[in-house]
């Protein structure tokens, strides 16, 4: 039989997994009697561990408190974590940059040598750039999710890529992120048509909308959704190019939210991408390393012609 505090500790660890737990079953885990288990249990709640006791059969889970009790994690979650708040201290939400350095400080006291060398090797051979993006007020992005998952309207004011502020009420779908700006995939009640929205050009009106029924998603892949949303369907131009290399080759030069790469063939695919410059797209595809052939739209394959011809007598 394990001692108390080891005992403990295992029987916190069991309650953290997302599940129901019977007294019986924690018993048997623990090699304990249900008494023993119901004692543990309350010395767990005498620590500030919010152990709920579920109806029916008499189960047990981890609820949420008042106040945030000490986490236990194994070796995977205790780096991942780690790794996870060095990326937020630099990342695209603003106003957590010094408490994910507070809470890494915290963590990384306590881990032991073997995860915190892990975790150290990885920071010391790593070189983190700044995010050029706007950053995302957290207070934006928390009360956009309240409204995902409560099922209510979104009443919010818009600045666009002009400048020009509108006022705009939506039904928010998901949050999406790209890795350099946050996005809002909601269907806009007064458009009645899907769109997307930079969360940082976003300010949510208070109160937020009535309750609504969620709509069937505008696709089942909503990251290829959005790809095509910010580098094709936005733009006047909306070019189609095969490029002469396999899709992984191309994934690696072009990022997605420039384009979205289909794979064609194992030796080639398909760029979609668009612009509302027939120079900035041409000058964009002129600077591929790999062949590539020009599907559509014919203005740019015109333009690139001209600007062939026009380089050609440059050197002559």
């Amino acid at each position: 039989m394990l001692e108390t505090s080891a005992r403990l500790l295992r029987l916190l660890s069991l309650l953290q997994t997302p599940r129901d737990w019977t007294g019986n079953e924690l018993a048997e885990r623990l090699e304990v009697d249900a008494r023993t288990v119901r004692r543990d249990i309350e010395k767990l709640r005498g620590l500030g561990y919010p152990v709920d006791a579920t109806p029916g059969v008499g189960g047990y889970r981890l609820g949420a408190g008042a106040k945030l009790p000490p986490l236990l994690l194994d070796d995977d979650e205790a780096v991942a974590v780690a790794i996870g708040l060095r990326t937020a201290a630099g990342g695209t939400v603003a106003g957590i940059e010094d408490s994910s350095l507070r809470a890494l400080t915290k963590l990384e006291q306590v881990l032991p040598s073997r995860l915190r060398h892990r975790v150290s090797l990885l920071h010391s051979v790593t070189v983190t750039v700044p995010a050029a993006a706007t950053p995302v007020d957290p207070d934006v992005l928390t009360a956009v999710a309240a409204t995902i998952r409560d099922n209510h309207r979104l009443r919010f004011d818009y600045r666009t890529h002009d400048g020009t502020t509108t006022s705009r009420t939506a039904e928010p779908h998901r949050l999406v992120h790209t890795g350099r700006h946050w996005y809002l995939i909601a269907w806009d009640t007064d458009r009645a048509d899907w769109r997307t929205y930079r969360v940082d050009r976003l300010t949510p009106r208070i109160p937020t909308g009535p309750r609504f029924t969620p709509r069937e998603a505008p696709d089942l892949d909503l990251g290829g959704y959005l790809t095509r949303g910010i580098t094709t369907a936005a733009y006047r131009y909306q070019a189609v190019i095969t490029l002469a290399v396999p899709a992984t080759v191309a994934a690696d030069r072009i990022a997605p939210t420039v384009g979205l790469i289909e794979p064609r063939t194992p030796d080639t695919c398909l760029l979609h991408t668009g612009s509302n410059d027939l120079t900035e797209l041409a000058i964009y595809v002129a600077t591929f390393d790999f062949p590539f052939h020009v599907e559509e739209p014919p203005e740019l394959i015109t333009h690139l012609r001209a600007l062939a011809t026009r380089f050609t007598e440059a050197t002559t």
